[in-house]
């Protein structure tokens, strides 16, 4: 699957981050932690980003401690930060709201 491979810009980096607040730049990755209500509700938005995730061929590591899920996203093979990992973490954040209320 070819795809952009371009990283992002110190400026574009910064834009995503300033338009989503639960994100943090840390280690080369942007990273956020999620608190759902339950553990199940948890697990639901895991299964739901890892659905999301396989459709887009990228992969988050993700961390998940009772309630709390935490995702960390970088594009390996294009050295850093592009795209496709704000597109991620920004489908993150929809899902998140669908299954953490």
């Amino acid at each position: 699957m070819a795809y952009d491979r371009t990283q992002l810009t110190p400026e574009a980096l910064q834009t995503f981050l300033a338009g989503h607040p639960g994100w943090k730049h840390e280690g080369g990755m942007i990273r956020r932690t999620y608190e759902a209500p339950s553990f199940l509700a948890g697990i639901t938005f895991v299964n739901k980003v890892a659905q999301a995730a396989e459709k887009a061929d990228h992969h988050p590591d993700i961390d998940i401690r009772w309630r709390k899920v935490t995702l960390a996203l970088v594009t390996h093979d294009a050295g850093g930060l592009t795209s496709r990992d704000t597109k991620l973490a920004d489908e993150a954040d929809t899902l998140f709201a669908e299954v953490g209320s």
